[in-house]
């Protein structure tokens, strides 16, 4: 294993699932200077074969992509052994959808369109909680 190789499993690994190609691009310039690595899926078909083919730390899930939404990719993802914590878009938060998404254990509900120091606010709260702050490991 290269130096390379290993530098890229041992960073916080980030999905960004939306169907917006625009938003990824602004996102990954956001997170990848701070050591962040993104992986991005258009569609909850494709977040869904990601988490289940590699190491993800936090899944950013859009409520509403063609196929599998937010919620339906969260409720498989579930099943997998080592499912990340969520963070849910929506552009409208209902008091069912927030209530849904508070039964299924997802760490946070953010308002579309998304305010970045927000989400980098809420990105950090995952990391605190779930990895006490420090980057997590992507070794067995």
């Amino acid at each position: 294993m290269t130096a390379a190789t290993t530098q890229y499993q041992n960073r916080f690994t980030v999905l960004l699932a939306n169907e917006q190609e625009g938003w990824h691009q602004t996102v990954r310039h956001l997170l990848e200077p701070q050591g962040v690595q993104t992986v991005s899926a258009r569609s909850g078909r494709e977040a869904l074969n990601l988490i289940e083919s590699r190491p993800i730390h936090v899944a950013v899930l859009d409520i509403q992509m063609q196929g599998l939404g937010g919620l339906q990719v969260i409720k498989l993802m579930r099943e997998l052994e080592q499912a990340p914590p969520a963070i849910l878009l929506a552009a409208e938060l209902t008091n069912h959808l927030l209530h849904e998404a508070i039964g299924m254990h997802v760490f946070s509900v953010l308002s579309k369109p998304v305010d970045f120091n927000v989400l980098l606010d809420t990105l950090a709260r995952v990391m605190r909680k779930h990895y006490e702050g420090r980057w997590p490991s992507n070794e067995g």
